[in-house]
């Protein structure tokens, strides 16, 4: 892999979204899931078909870590330079490098809406952090012209999938539900976690279920899991449930 030393004007990252990043949390020089991103990408890569060092990699994200304070660590890799229009080089030498800005903990509660960006379900791209993330760009951005937090994104079936950038959970009397990774959601990290923590039923359902929801809260590895408190005209209250899981996920 060749480290970053500046990005070419050939680079099939920059050029066509060619690669796939991993957003981390560092606090104090420590990144606590480190292994579970590392694995990710390399899932990632095998999609794409493209190499992965793992040693490599964690090197650059401990090296981009400073020693004190909160921070968001991005892993980034690109396809590498080369090719024609669409097609890689026979061989590619993907490009690998790492950042760190700083990150506050969410001090409030989301607000959501519901954006007219969808995802698309069928498209592997759904379900890796690829450097093509357009989408969940415009998501956002809806988001923030309306006044709001963040985006619910539904996929091209009508089925809740996700938000712009996190996983999306609700609590329905005492069951917990999120929707299915085929319903083109990412496998995220916190989700994961949280789902090693008790119970949460994967479903394909559409925005009704949200609607009766007794909660809702996202997840991602820099906010841990954050309460929602307004969604489509209604607002929802804080959740003995969500605050335990929050608790446990910030442990």
């Amino acid at each position: 892999m060749i480290p970053h030393d500046g990005i070419p004007l050939d680079d099939r990252g920059l050029l066509l979204g060619d690669g796939l990043f991993e957003t981390m949390l560092a606090i104090d020089g420590a990144l606590p899931h480190l292994p579970a991103h590392l694995d990710r990408m390399a899932s990632g890569c095998a999609v794409l078909n493209l190499p992965f060092e793992r040693g490599e990699a964690e090197r650059v994200c401990r090296a981009a870590v400073p020693a004190e304070g909160r921070f968001a660590v991005r892993l980034t890799l690109t396809a590498g330079s080369g090719g024609r229009g669409l097609d890689r080089p026979a061989a590619p030498v993907p490009r690998l490098f790492a950042t760190a800005a700083p990150t506050a903990p969410p001090a409030t509660p989301a607000v959501l809406i519901v954006a007219d960006t969808r995802r698309n379900e069928g498209s592997p791209a759904a379900r890796l952090k690829t450097l093509s993330y357009l989408d969940n760009v415009l998501a956002r951005a809806e988001a923030r012209a309306a006044g709001a937090d963040e985006a619910v994104m539904l996929n091209n079936r009508g089925e809740v999938a996700g938000a712009g950038a996190a996983n999306l959970f609700w609590i329905e009397g005492e069951r917990l539900f999120t929707p299915r990774l085929d319903c083109g959601v990412l496998a995220g990290i916190t989700r994961a976690r949280l789902m090693a923590l008790r119970p949460v039923e994967e479903v394909a359902v559409e925005l009704e279920a949200l609607e009766r929801a007794d909660a809702i809260f996202l997840t991602n590895s820099l906010i841990g899991a954050r309460p929602v408190s307004w969604l489509g005209g209604r607002m929802f209250e804080e959740h003995p449930m969500a605050e335990r899981l929050r608790a446990l996920l910030a442990s």
